[in-house]
Parts: C-alpha cells; sequence; structure tokens
C-alpha cells in the first residue's frame, strides 16, 4: 500500500516547497518508488507539451518523473479558469474525478506519494476544492509547514487550521521553516507548548538562510524576461546583496559587499569599466557577481567591449533604474530546476536538519 502525505501551507513563501524536495529526497533513500502530485495548480506553465503547474514541472526535472507529468498536475487554474467553473462550463466535479484519478494513478507506481497543496488552506475554495478538501479527498494526513517565529505562525497555523478541521482533515504535524538559529530551540519550545492541546507535534526544519532565500542569476534573468550575457557559467551564482549604482565609481566599489548585484545605468561609463575592469581581479570577483545595465542611453561602444572582454555577467534591459532596483528588492527567490547549488544545498541539509524516519511515523 502507498503511503501519502499532504503538504500544506500557512501561506505563499513558507518554504513548502523547499519542504517537499527534501522529503522526495528523504523519502526515495527509505522507499524508493516515490511520486509527486500538485493536486490544484495556480501558476502553469507548457511541460513536455502538457500545460502543468510550475511546482510539479520542477519536481518532474529535479527528479526525473516526466513520464508521470500528466499526473503530476491534474487540476490547472490557467488563465480564464475560475470564470468557466463559476459559469458551469466546467462541471462542478471535474477536479474531484481528475484528482482522483491522478492521486489512484500515481498510488499504483509508488510506495511514497507526496501530495503538496496551494498557498493557504483556502486555496482552490473557487472550484469547490480547496486544500482541506482535497486532503480529506485523497485520505492523506496532513504536515503543515509555517515559517519562523512563535506569534506570527501560531496566529496563521490558527486561522489555517478551522478549515482543515471543518472538512475531516488530519493535520498531524507543523513543519516550522525558516527558524532563526539563535531563537530556534526556543521558538520550537514555545510552538510545542501551544499545539500540543490540538494533538498537532511540532518539528523543526530549516534555519533561515541567505543562500537558500536569495536569488541565482538566472533566476534575475527570469524576472526582468531579458538573457543573461556574459559568462554564462556563472548563472547559477547566488545573489547575496543588490546595490545601486548612484554614488561615484569609488564609492560604489567601497561599499561593495559579498556576491553584489549592481544596479547600473547605461550612462555611467565609469563605473561600467571600473566594475568590468574589477572583475578580473578575484578579491573583487568575489564581490560582484555581475551588473544589471539600465536605461534607454546607450553604452558606448567601448564600454561595451571593455565589458563584454571582461566576461562579467550582465542583463540589459531598457527600464529605468529605479523600476528595475524596485522589481528586485521586492522579488521573493523560487527554487528553478537549474539551481543545482541550492538544489543539492536543499538534499544536504534535509538530511541533517530533517527526522524523515519521526514523519513517517506521524504520518502512520
Amino acid at each position: 500500500m502507498c503511503r501519502k502525505v499532504f503538504i500544506a501551507a500557512t501561506g505563499q513563501h513558507s518554504g513548502k516547497t523547499t519542504i517537499s524536495v527534501s522529503l522526495f529526497h528523504l523519502a526515495r533513500k527509505k522507499y524508493g518508488r516515490v511520486g509527486f502530485i500538485k493536486a490544484i495548480g495556480p501558476k502553469c506553465q507548457v511541460f513536455n507539451g502538457i500545460t502543468v503547474d510550475k511546482d510539479a514541472a520542477l519536481m518532474a526535472r529535479i527528479f526525473g518523473l516526466e513520464e508521470d507529468i500528466a499526473h503530476m498536475s491534474p487540476v490547472v487554474l490557467g488563465r480564464g479558469s475560475t470564470k468557466k467553473f463559476i459559469d458551469g462550463e466546467i462541471p462542478a466535479l471535474y477536479p474531484v474525478e481528475r484528482i482522483t484519478e491522478a492521486v489512484r494513478a500515481l498510488e499504483s507506481k509508488n510506495d511514497f506519494l507526496i501530495i503538496e497543496g496551494s498557498g493557504h488552506g483556502g486555496v482552490g475554495s473557487v472550484i469547490g476544492m480547496n486544500n482541506a478538501r482535497v486532503a480529506k479527498l485523497v485520505d492523506a494526513p496532513v504536515i503543515m509547514v509555517s515559517g519562523g517565529g512563535i506569534g506570527s505562525v501560531i496566529d496563521s497555523v490558527q486561522l489555517n487550521l478551522p478549515l482543515y478541521r471543518l472538512e475531516g482533515a488530519d493535520v498531524r504535524a507543523l513543519l516550522v521553516n525558516k527558524l532563526l538559529p539563535e531563537k530556534r530551540e526556543t521558538s520550537l519550545s514555545y510552538l510545542t507548548r501551544s499545539f500540543a492541546p490540538h494533538g498537532i507535534r511540532v518539528v523543526g526544519a530549516f534555519d533561515y538562510s541567505p543562500v537558500l532565500a536569495d536569488p541565482t542569476l538566472n533566476s534575475i534573468s527570469r524576472l526582468l524576461r531579458h538573457p543573461l550575457r556574459g559568462d554564462q557559467g556563472q548563472g547559477t551564482r547566488i545573489i547575496h546583496h543588490i546595490q545601486l549604482g548612484a554614488a561615484s565609481a569609488q564609492k560604489v566599489i567601497d561599499h561593495l559587499q559579498e556576491s553584489t548585484l549592481l544596479v547600473v545605468t547605461g550612462s555611467r561609463d565609469e563605473l561600467l569599466v571600473t566594475a568590468s575592469s574589477l572583475y578580473h581581479i578575484p578579491a573583487y570577483r568575489q564581490r560582484i557577481a555581475g551588473l544589471v545595465i539600465t536605461g534607454h542611453a546607450p553604452v558606448s561602444a567601448v564600454t561595451q567591449k571593455i565589458i563584454d572582454d571582461s566576461g562579467i555577467p550582465y542583463v540589459r534591459i531598457h527600464e529605468t533604474t529605479s523600476d528595475v532596483y524596485s522589481a528586485l528588492t521586492y522579488h521573493v527567490s523560487k527554487i528553478n530546476a537549474e539551481d543545482t547549488e541550492k538544489i543539492d544545498l536543499i538534499k544536504a541539509q534535509a538530511e541533517e536538519v530533517i527526522d524523515f524516519d519521526e514523519l513517517d511515523r506521524l504520518m502512520g
């Protein structure tokens, strides 16, 4: 019989996908045949000719599940889907039938199945299949993932928990993610005491890590929708700081921190030349991750040649510096299959911080 677990979350950006990657990696070590399904997919893309949720495509690429992709994302909420459901153009039982069929198909060929939810508990309500109802439908015990803290975690869980109770879904564990290392034990102690009356086991997951939270050059390129130029081999490099190149070239260089992405307007020849030239020096290469060159002003031919000869990674975009800087600073990094450094780190840390056998017993 296939063991199942439903991965819920208190909301967006709690690290649910990171947990799914971790549990899949750990489950495969114990069970061998492990499957994944994103029952309701609010963010879609075309993968192998099929429109699927982005998280399903991600897991397929990371773990070689391409042959199962048709079952890994049974219900996708693409543009106009919600209106079609409300207007009755899509039958009310369609999501139930699709999810049930997909779960049965994956159960038949796997020993362990991870079912990932979408956002908070209420996501999917527009089609009558919120996360709690999906968990009950597929008869899977629930692990709820939250961010770090104490009060905010209690508030967010209590906001979601009644919906799961209403639907009869069995929430057995709270996996607390993005913990501050110096407050880890204290936070877990208070949360354990808070949720003990609810019969929910509290388990610590990952500490907050800039390496996992910060974007790569490739993800910056995808966000800005412009190609990464220069040394393509640096695409997986992680950006720890974003700095606006508004001051004098000397001041900008003096204030560089580790792995900084410089946002510079195309008319700043002196700064572009200086940064590109320093990129050859190992000590500065550790601090200069790359450039985002902004604005409509053309980069001079001489400066462009120096940039190209240096190999410094850069993105050229015509939006204003302020617009680009705002987009970057509000960007929340998501895992991508090409972010091999992050994925390998997640797998390695999962083996150290997550007791899969304990979670497996809780799900039994």
